[in-house]
């Protein structure tokens, strides 16, 4: 009886091992899944961050060949930075633009712009026209810098 308690002990605890072998490959197995998703979600955020930091060396790169208004690319930078969720970050290094981007980044455009009143728009066009007379020149030579602009790492 003692013998037949032995091996079935043995028998009980070899499965118990084999099945605990099995849970920790499982689990191998998922962190291996998990790190090659992170690596995945991190390489195409890496990608679209490049990709938008381009876009705003374009723009800004327009806007130094008279291509693009100077209005119109402050705030096309400034929402590129805004998704990016570096304009704090970046703010410091620029800040005619982001002085520009805050007195117009509220002002309502195409349709929206069309249904105000006449002396509304007016008023709004020679907000701007100021600010951008203004910081034209702190703006300009931040497009220069912003041309070649390189992320650096927070760390």
């Amino acid at each position: 009886m003692s013998t037949a308690f032995i091996i079935l002990g043995g028998i009980i605890l070899v499965g118990l091992s084999g099945y605990a072998t099995y849970l920790l490959l499982q689990l191998k197995q998922q962190r291996q899944r998990q790190q090659a998703e992170l690596a995945e979600r991190e390489a195409k955020a890496n990608a679209k961050r490049a990709q938008v930091l381009g876009d705003i060396r374009y723009i800004a790169t327009a806007m130094l060949e008279d291509r693009c208004e100077m209005s119109e690319g402050v705030l096309r930078i400034g929402r590129l930075f805004e998704m990016l969720s570096l304009s704090e970050r970046v703010a410091p290094e620029f800040p005619m633009l982001f002085k520009h981007f805050e007195l117009i980044k509220a002002h309502p455009i195409m349709e929206a712009r069309q249904a105000l009143p006449k002396q509304q728009r007016m008023k709004l066009d020679f907000v701007r026209m100021k600010s951008e007379a203004e910081l034209a020149h702190g703006i300009n030579d931040e497009m220069k810098k912003l041309a070649h602009y390189q992320l650096r790492p927070t760390h």
